[in-house]
């Protein structure tokens, strides 16, 4: 096989992992959204959807695994396809434990049952909106290999956090003043939390972004 051809297979075998790499984030998005969605609706349904469902984000990530795995062990690739290759291995484990976030949520719905909402959504579904957002321009960074934009992607990760602790400061006072309330303010702060952890491993794959473009593995956000 001539070295053109080679790396014909190699070209092809690699956008066939970003294809799955797409539909895997399809699925993502999804999960997210569905997750918030029964939270708005309080439906233990749609929230048995959302977790039996992740168990194609897991499919889809050893699929991934498995192709990279394969690129490695027969094409041999070295220098930045190496890094492409290892990069989306690394990515795909942060949108499967992102899946987990999403059906964390799903669960405590169900834990919550019939309860009503101890405050209205206001800064969750920011949350949620920011994680997606994020998520999809930091694999669009991936896909242009744009470490300029993968640095602003994970600043961004303030935002959530600061999000996340307008949330846990009004939970906590609401738990100081209304009795009882204790429960219901930890089913938000553990949606809260699934959220903001979306956040920390999109930082995650941003990071892997810059590693393909640079060969610098740094962890960002310190």
């Amino acid at each position: 096989m001539t070295a053109r051809s080679l790396r014909s297979a190699f070209d092809r075998e690699v956008a066939a992992v970003n294809d799955d790499l797409r539909r895997m984030h399809q699925l993502l998005d999804q999960a997210i959204q569905r997750s918030l969605d029964c939270l708005r609706r309080r439906d233990p349904a749609l929230a048995r959807e959302v977790i039996a469902d992740d168990e194609q984000i897991n499919q889809m990530r050893f699929k991934i695994e498995e192709a990279c795995l394969a690129l490695i062990a027969t094409q041999q690739p070295t220098a930045s396809d190496l890094r492409s290759v290892v990069a989306a291995m690394n990515i795909v484990v942060d949108m499967e434990r992102m899946g987990d976030h999403a059906t964390g949520i799903a669960k405590t719905v169900i834990r919550m049952g019939d309860e009503p909402l101890l405050k209205p959504l206001i800064d969750i579904p920011r949350m949620a909106e920011m994680a997606r957002e994020m998520l999809r321009e930091a694999l669009e960074a991936y896909a242009r290999r744009d470490a300029a934009k993968a640095r602003e992607i994970a600043a961004r990760d303030d935002e959530m956090d600061g999000l996340y602790q307008a949330v846990f400061d009004e939970l906590v006072e609401i738990m100081s003043h209304v009795p009882n309330s204790a429960t219901r303010a930890t089913y938000l702060l553990w949606c809260a939390h699934n959220l903001e952890r979306i956040g920390d491993r999109v930082t995650n794959i941003a990071e892997r972004v810059i590693f393909v473009t640079t060969g610098d593995m740094r962890e960002l956000n310190l």
